[in-house]
């Protein structure tokens, strides 16, 4: 092996790589096997960057030559950039002499489209196969899903992957159009609906034959990328509840966009990454997961975008009032999760404590919960209540006071296998 060769293709398809942020590894638990190499689990450790994205696997394409050009992406036909391709034996064995050297817990793998994107995935599929049956490798495996990809290499792909991933790429149909009119928006459901499928064929059978094969344990999950076009929010979480709710998804990732290229329809170079934007966007989607909100609570034509200065919750709560105060010692845990700075945990400490006691201020501040901003909207087992007669304007006024986010508007690289 050249190693200055593969060592360039690395530096190469690894930076290609950064811009996927769909590379969570959780939910899976393929064990280890005859002696075999890694144990993937929920316990599978992950590195962060100070943005949030996983680090943790190898994280890199097959290849940076695609046929496609799309205007949003790096890897466009048309761009002007450092051109590499991984051979499969390649790609193996730099998982498992990374995965002995404890640099990395598993593999994600991308690629962009060469010849076509059934020749893709087979190649891709290829590299699965050989470390799953030839190196005995046990350790967590995702897979980028090529859109178009046939059914039969889709449900190949299940078997030998703990995940695959097809991203959606623009929220909308129209924004696709425009910024990748080559590419069909079928083409990228019909391999989501086949996950989809044989995922719930495996659950079946697995419930009559215990030896049926695995397919995709983890799921999918699919990304879209925000910024790019004029997508409001409330048009992305209508989407991405969609591909909750018909594709079973266990995540949908959101991808601020990182301006590329000169291309007037995208924003120009120089532009801010939207990362707080983002952020707001993942924690509207915990909302809608676990929190019990529906889209057109948080979202709707009158407020189309979240409020980039507040969580969606607070927005939520500021904009109802007329739910609040809510008291801590009587209310049903449903409207206890709907309280600004009270999280699923806190509400089930809540539930727990006041089966003793009625609660009051100095429980709720052991209990960890964030009175900064819960005080304006709970009462509890004292006199005083915080909110008195204060207007949604004063309160959240007072509530960015009296916090400084640690949130920093800003883009990191992914981090160098060789720093």
């Amino acid at each position: 092996m050249d190693f200055n060769r593969i060592k360039e293709k690395l530096n190469i398809l690894a930076d290609a790589a950064k811009y996927d942020v769909s590379c969570s590894s959780s939910g899976s638990n393929r064990k280890n096997k005859d002696n075999g190499l890694g144990d993937t689990g929920n316990g599978i450790c992950h590195t962060y960057t100070e943005d949030g994205r996983c680090v943790s696997l190898l994280k890199i394409l097959l290849t940076n030559h695609c046929i496609f050009d799309c205007a949003y992406c790096v890897t466009r036909k048309s761009n002007d950039i450092q051109r590499a391709a991984f051979k499969i034996q390649e790609v193996v064995d730099l998982t498992i002499n990374f995965y002995r050297r404890n640099y990395i817990e598993g593999l994600f793998l991308s690629s962009g489209i060469f010849k076509s994107a059934d020749h893709t995935m087979e190649r891709l599929i290829a590299v699965a196969k050989k470390l799953r049956e030839e190196e005995n490798f046990n350790g967590y495996i995702h897979l980028k899903s090529i859109p178009g990809a046939s059914d039969e290499l889709m449900y190949e792909a299940g078997l030998y992957a703990d995940r695959l991933s097809v991203n959606i790429e623009i929220p909308t149909i129209s924004g696709l159009k425009l910024l990748a009119p080559d590419k069909k928006h079928e083409d990228f459901i019909k391999p989501m609906l086949k996950v989809k499928n044989e995922i719930i064929r495996y659950k079946e059978e697995s419930k009559i034959i215990k030896s049926t094969a695995k397919y995709a344990p983890a799921g999918q999950s699919t990304q879209m990328i925000v910024g790019a076009t004029g997508e409001s929010d409330k048009d992305i979480m209508y989407s991405a509840t969609h591909f909750y709710k018909n594709y079973k998804m266990k995540r949908v990732y959101y991808s601020g966009y990182v301006p590329i290229s000169t291309d007037s329809r995208l924003p120009s170079l120089g532009s801010e990454v939207p990362m707080l934007r983002e952020n707001r966007l993942y924690q509207t989607d915990w909302l809608l997961r676990f929190y019990g909100f529906s889209v057109n609570e948080i979202l709707d034509a009158d407020n189309p975008n979240l409020d980039m200065d507040i969580d969606p919750k607070l927005m939520w709560a500021l904009r109802n009032l007329n739910h609040f105060p809510i008291d801590i010692n009587k209310a049903e845990p449903r409207m206890l999760a709907r309280i600004p700075g009270i999280g699923m945990g806190s509400v089930h400490k809540i539930i727990s404590g006041r089966k003793y006691r009625r609660l009051n201020w100095e429980h709720l501040k052991k209990m960890g919960i964030a009175l900064n901003r819960a005080k304006y909207f709970i009462i509890c087992n004292s006199s005083d209540w915080e909110q008195r007669d204060l207007d949604a304007a004063t309160i959240k006024g007072m509530i960015l006071q009296s916090q400084n986010s640690k949130f920093k508007n800003q883009y990191n690289n992914q981090l160098s296998l060789f720093n």
